[in-house]
């Protein structure tokens, strides 16, 4: 296990002090987020579009919307799991999830476009 020493404002410091046993799990959380913010494109991920479809989007932002790889990656794994009966019970409530999501975002874009071309 690696130790590593930084300098932070007071007002961080105090923040933190009440997440003192959990700081490797706290830092882990912000590189994953850091590092969602840094995906090019407009690839999305489960939570992303959940929170951009409940932003009240534009058409134009409905019709965007793009699984991130990594989202595609893990569903079509799920999806091959499932196919040769290896899928477990958490995997299939996962997928689950996935499928009601894609669900969700073609009705979306459904009306969208209809939207879009009434106007």
């Amino acid at each position: 296990m690696a130790q590593i020493t930084i300098d932070i404002s007071d007002d961080l410091a105090q923040r933190l002090h009440q997440f003192q046993a959990q700081l490797p799990q706290v830092l882990e959380l912000g590189l994953q987020e850091l590092a969602n913010q840094q995906r090019s494109g407009n690839f999305l991920d489960e939570q992303d579009i959940i929170l951009l479809l409940a932003s009240q989007p534009t058409p134009e932002q409905i019709l965007a919307i793009r699984p991130s790889p990594e989202f595609q990656a893990r569903v079509s794994e799920l999806l091959a799991q499932s196919k040769t009966g290896n899928l477990s019970a958490k995997g299939e409530a996962e997928l689950e999830r996935y499928l009601t999501l894609e669900h969700l975002v073609r009705l979306a874009k459904t009306h969208a476009l209809r939207k879009l071309q009434a106007t």
